[in-house]
């Protein structure tokens, strides 16, 4: 039987290990350098730089996880509330001879359910924003739209399996089809947003249209801040009228319903 040096031992097994170490620390240095080079492209002015990255490689990245925005700093800080409220037409399994037993619900404030989710939590949840976003993202292109494109959007679209391409084709009459299509582009993601809201508030199997409508509200003028009487400006709505509903893939009602109405549950309670 041999006996073996410690010392023999450790060396050979640090010869062993070195290669990975080395190996480690350079792919940490190289993560580090391209995520400190991809913060830097993405919070800076827009130039020719960003070319750099090709494709969509730097958005996906940054996004979610890592998105940043200057827009709580002066000179032109977030100044206003933007808000989606859903409610939907649904059926109330009462139809008599002078009714068809559906009726059109209360507004549900879905924006108010999700900012609870962070108020008084030091590590609120990207769930707390959703709504916000796309309330945000929905009305920027409806300012987009001409006078007359904005009155479809307040028409009812819901009949037929092509009613989101029939409102599209309406406004394109009026011409901008690029801005037309940003919009019907936000008007499918929110009327899928509201479809889940719907779903988790009144059951899936009752609702047959929904209606949403976004607002921005400022707040009170810098100017005023010191008036008692000071109010807040009249908010700015994007009148859309009545919607069919849209399950988009890879949503899943279930695990809305239950994050969604664990709120709910606690706003309606207040």
């Amino acid at each position: 039987m041999t006996d073996h040096d410690p010392t023999d031992l450790r060396h050979s097994r640090s010869q062993r290990t070195r290669p990975l170490t080395r190996l480690g620390s350079t792919l940490l240095v190289l993560f580090a350098g391209w995520h400190i080079f991809a913060s830097f492209l993405w919070i800076s002015p827009y130039s020719e730089l960003r070319t750099i990255v090709p494709g969509n490689a730097l958005s996906t990245y940054m996004l979610p996880w890592f998105g940043q925005s200057w827009s709580v700093f002066a000179p032109e800080p977030i100044n206003g509330d933007y808000r989606l409220e859903v409610r939907a037409i649904i059926d109330t399994g009462s139809a008599t001879a002078d009714s068809e037993g559906y009726e059109a619900t209360d507004w549900v404030d879905a924006t108010e359910v999700e900012i609870s989710k962070a108020r008084y939590n030091l590590f609120p949840p990207r769930a707390a924003i959703l709504s916000t976003q796309q309330a945000t993202k929905l009305l920027n292109s409806w300012k987009e739209l001409k006078p007359e494109q904005r009155e479809i959007a307040a028409l009812g679209y819901y009949e037929g399996d092509r009613w989101l391409a029939r409102m599209h084709d309406a406004m394109v009459e009026f011409g901008d089809e690029q801005k037309v299509t940003n919009y019907i582009v936000q008007e499918r993601y929110t009327t899928a947003y509201a479809t889940q809201v719907a779903y988790a508030v009144w059951g899936e199997e009752n609702v047959g249209q929904v209606q949403f409508r976004v607002s921005r509200q400022n707040i009170v003028p810098f100017a005023e801040r010191h008036n008692p009487d000071a109010e807040r400006p009249a908010p700015q709505i994007a009148n859309t009228g009545w919607r069919g509903v849209i399950v988009l893939s890879g949503q899943s009602n279930e695990d809305f319903e239950k994050s969604f109405m664990a709120s709910y549950r606690g706003v309606e309670n207040d």
